[in-house]
């Protein structure tokens, strides 16, 4: 069973309880006391069944308004017949008048007005026949339009208050189902963006594609060209060097593997590999050989991991140059500082700096610059004056209070 329906009967049930003790008090309260005007000449019983017919129904003025009326009214008639004066329980038409208003809709409430008009008209004029009635000193016709006019207000008053009461109610759900809307608009906004999101983390995969590429082939290709010289001198040498082809080869294939995946994958389908980060930096330069120096300075921040990555991948596309440009012979040294406020870091090579041939294909270097500008920090790579190649790159740890930009007004970035 729903909650809704559940949440139904629990409300009837707590405004059952309530018209119960409502029809209770008016019942004890005006049902018993009979013609207002009797002189002992009226039955007893007639009073008293058709007053229970107007108290009563009372009970109902929740669950079926519409019944309460109609059995009302048609007590109030019998009354009207056999009792020459007003009793105790017509207190219940303003009861009814004000239930009805309040609980049922449109032009099936206004009713209770057609009723009351015609209980305010024959009521009066049933009460002026009546030898027990007595006008005074006042007019018939007065005493009837006074009469009129309380019987009349005591429906039209009730009827308005409840139809207000009503308006408010469905104002009131009104305002929460706009609620409702304006939450659901959230939810598609939110939803949305989070497709935004799933696009443009698909994109960055693919850039990480690219550089898990560029840098496992070309670390690939440097230890096979130097494993071919190693083999006539040291054979053994020459088979670290093919162990080390062969890992990189591996690591390289698992991790393409697992993009590609995630590229094909639905949501929530992919499996995801940790990202590489501060921690894999001396794994990674340590494939490139004896010709790389790593240095450490300082401890070790722990940082967001797209920081993490960022700094992993500037070092990488340095290495994957210098392995690429700088020349057999070259020697090339990674600094890596952890200051209190940014990771710094510098990478240095003694290589053909800018007699190294370049075909002007390559966006390795855009992408560091891309990667860096978005953790709000500055780099720079260029040649140095007499031979050799440096990258310079500051990744601030809180990105709100450093300029992003290039370092020393470095000149723009080549195509290497």
């Amino acid at each position: 069973m729903s909650s809704t329906h559940w949440s139904i009967r629990r409300d009837i049930a707590l405004f059952s309880k309530g018209d119960i003790a409502l029809a209770v008090v008016l019942t004890l309260g005006t049902a018993f006391w009979g013609d207002l005007f009797d002189d002992g000449t009226v039955r007893p019983v007639a009073t008293t069944i058709s007053s229970l017919g107007l108290t009563l129904p009372v009970v109902l003025r929740r669950r079926r308004p519409l019944m309460m009326l109609a059995i009302v009214s048609v007590a109030g008639l019998v009354q009207c017949a056999v009792v020459p004066g007003p009793t105790a329980a017509l207190l219940a038409v303003p009861v009814v008048a004000y239930s009805v208003a309040r609980g049922v809709d449109g032009t099936s409430s206004r009713l209770v007005l057609v009723c009351g008009l015609i209980g305010a008209i024959m009521g009066p004029l049933r009460w002026l026949d009546s030898p027990h009635f007595s006008a005074g000193n006042v007019s018939q016709g007065s005493l009837f339009g006074m009469l009129f006019i309380m019987c009349s207000t005591a429906v039209l008053v009730p009827y308005l208050i409840g139809r207000r009461l009503r308006e408010n109610d469905i104002a009131a759900q009104e305002r929460a189902r706009a609620e409702i809307q304006r939450y659901e608009v959230t939810l598609a906004a939110r939803e949305e963006r989070a497709r935004s999101t799933e696009a443009r983390v698909r994109n960055d995969i693919a850039r990480e594609l690219h550089d898990v590429v560029a840098h496992s082939l070309s670390v690939i290709v440097v230890q096979a060209e130097g494993g071919k010289a190693l083999a006539q001198r040291n054979p053994e040498g020459a088979g670290e060097v093919l162990d080390t082809i062969a890992e990189t080869g591996r690591e390289a294939l698992t991790e393409m593997r697992r993009i590609v995946g995630v590229l094909r994958a639905g949501p929530g389908n992919a499996e995801y590999a940790p990202q590489p980060g501060l921690a894999d930096i001396p794994t990674m330069t340590g494939r490139a050989g004896e010709r790389l120096d790593l240095v450490v300075t300082g401890t070790r921040p722990a940082v967001p991991a797209s920081l993490e990555l960022t700094a992993y991948r500037v070092v990488q596309e340095a290495v994957t140059n210098f392995l690429k440009h700088a020349g057999p012979e070259a020697h090339c040294r990674v600094d890596i500082a952890y200051r209190p406020d940014a990771v710094e870091i510098v990478v240095t090579d003694d290589g053909l700096g800018a007699r190294a041939a370049d075909d002007g294909e390559g966006n390795g270097l855009r992408g560091m610059r891309e990667r860096v500008v978005a953790m709000g920090g500055q780099v720079s790579a260029q040649p140095l004056p007499t031979r050799g190649f440096q990258v310079r790159a500051l990744l601030p740890l809180d990105i709100d209070h450093l300029n992003v930009g290039y370092l020393d007004s470095a000149p723009p970035f080549g195509s290497r």
